[in-house]
């Protein structure tokens, strides 16, 4: 039994089986031939493992960038990193994460079935963190065994389900009615992103849609764009870190260091774009199929990198607007203060960058720039709030990064808190409630319209 919960939940946890499993399951709802099966199940486990790739090109070569930071800049205090308070989660929550993982994906699946969410969120390694939150605070509020991974599942099933749908609206605006939904638990954060630039800025001006004339025609290739920004910005610390200290980490010299790392930080975003597409061209198709016969009108929930294609000169406005905001948010608590959060790069990128396209999109160049920087802000001190519940549990100099990890560690920890274990069963009643309201209200829609197949392609035909 242990072994099929290790190998259920494993594969769970792996985003690429899931896009692939799903995938199999509407073509053959669809009876597509044999040979549509095998490329339709394949392309989106191979668009998703490049796209995995390319994250880890990027994350390999934004790390170091943290340290060089510290050192040049002689700050001391955490670094928000999702990864990293996971691996010292697992040690002590390890069966109950895994427990809440798989119940939360059948309780997503049985929502889109049962309920007018029909959002079915794919991003396996997201689920798993998200499980690890809800595993660590129901510990700190006192729950254990079967009660902690009801509660844990039904709150991560819910959550899969009703975060696509608060924006649905603003993910609609961004792909153009492409048939995705938002599947990343920084999903706030995009949204609140969206709706400050649709109040500062106009969606006619923006980075996506900005001719840019011959004579800057190289910056029309964002992998290009991409590679020069981030030299720039690696010669810039490694100077005022000191040669000192960078060969600390690398025995290249410092302006080949720091011209390699950043050109390779390009090339971990070109194989990211690389990989969208392919899960794209046939994921989305496929969902037809679930669509159709098995969970009607359901969209696949996918990860913020997917989004980069629809504005990728946004993606690096955003990241760079989001670590200015970050900057200024570590200052703002040294003055209150408050724990030190110093700028993770990964999430200022992955995060900064998805809030860029989304506050492109809404709200035009002004919008991308203001909003991402706000963005950033809430990178702060969300983390540095989430910290004392965490701290609690021995996770001293840990905390998650990207914004619904903070806003439901914050929530839980602060009701029990103040109002005990029965705050938490409130808490899943309202959402009961959410899951429940649709129905009582003819009018309202939390489900955007998908495209046809034919439609998909001619979409995808124009992209390209």
């Amino acid at each position: 039994m242990a072994y099929i919960l290790s190998f259920l939940t494993e594969i769970f946890s792996q985003p690429a089986f899931l896009m692939g499993i799903i995938s199999l399951v509407g073509l053959l709802a669809l009876r597509s031939p044999v040979n549509k099966l095998l490329t339709g199940t394949l392309k989106p486990i191979l668009g998703y493992l490049m796209l995995s790739a390319g994250a880890g090109v990027i994350v390999a070569n934004l790390n170091p960038l943290g340290g060089i930071i510290e050192a040049g800049f002689n700050i001391r205090g955490v670094i928000p990193n999702n990864e990293a308070i996971v691996s010292v989660a697992q040690k002590l929550l390890g069966v109950e994460t895994m427990s809440i993982l798989l119940l939360g994906f059948i309780f997503n699946l049985a929502i889109a079935r049962f309920t007018k969410y029909k959002y079915i969120f794919l991003t396996g390694h997201h689920s798993f963190f998200l499980a690890c939150l809800f595993s660590a605070v129901l510990q700190a509020a006192n729950f254990k065994g079967w009660e902690m991974v009801i509660i844990g599942g039904f709150l991560l099933g819910a959550w899969s389900a009703i975060s696509p749908a608060i924006g649905q609206r603003y993910t609609k605006r961004v792909t153009e009615d492409g048939g995705i939904a938002m599947g990343h638990f920084g999903s706030l954060g995009y949204y609140l992103s969206a709706w400050i630039a649709a109040k500062v800025g106009k969606a006619e001006n923006s980075f996506a849609d900005t001719e840019i004339s011959e004579k800057w025609g190289f910056l029309r290739d964002t992998t290009v764009t991409t590679g020069i920004v981030m030299v720039v910005i690696y010669l810039v610390c490694s100077i005022v870190a000191g040669s000192a200290y960078i060969s600390t980490i690398t025995e290249q010299n410092m302006v080949i260091f720091s011209i390699l790392t950043g050109l390779q930080f390009a090339v971990g975003v070109a194989i990211v774009y690389s990989g969208v597409r392919l899960i794209l061209g046939d994921l989305v198709p496929a969902f037809q199929g679930i669509s159709q016969k098995l969970i009607p009108n359901s969209i696949p929930a996918v990860d913020c990198a997917v989004f980069f294609t629809f504005s990728p000169t946004a993606v690096v406005i955003g990241f760079i607007s989001s670590f200015i905001g970050g900057l200024v948010g570590m200052l703002m608590l040294g003055g209150l203060g408050m724990a030190l959060i110093i700028p993770g790069m990964v999430p200022h990128f992955f995060c900064g960058g998805t809030s860029g396209v989304f506050a492109d999109k809404l709200g035009g160049k002004k919008g991308c720039i203001i909003a991402s920087f706000i963005g950033g802000i809430f990178l702060a001190f969300l983390p540095a709030m989430l910290l004392p519940a965490l701290g609690n549990l021995g996770f001293e100099n840990s905390t998650f990064a990207d914004f619904d990890f903070a806003v439901w560690g914050i929530v839980i920890g602060e009701a029990f808190t103040h109002f005990g274990q029965i705050a938490i069963y409130l808490i899943c009643f309202v959402l009961v409630l959410a899951l429940l309201a649709p129905f009582a209200f003819k009018s309202v829609k939390v489900v955007g319209d998908t495209l046809s197949y034919d439609e998909l392609m001619e979409k995808d035909r124009a992209h390209k």
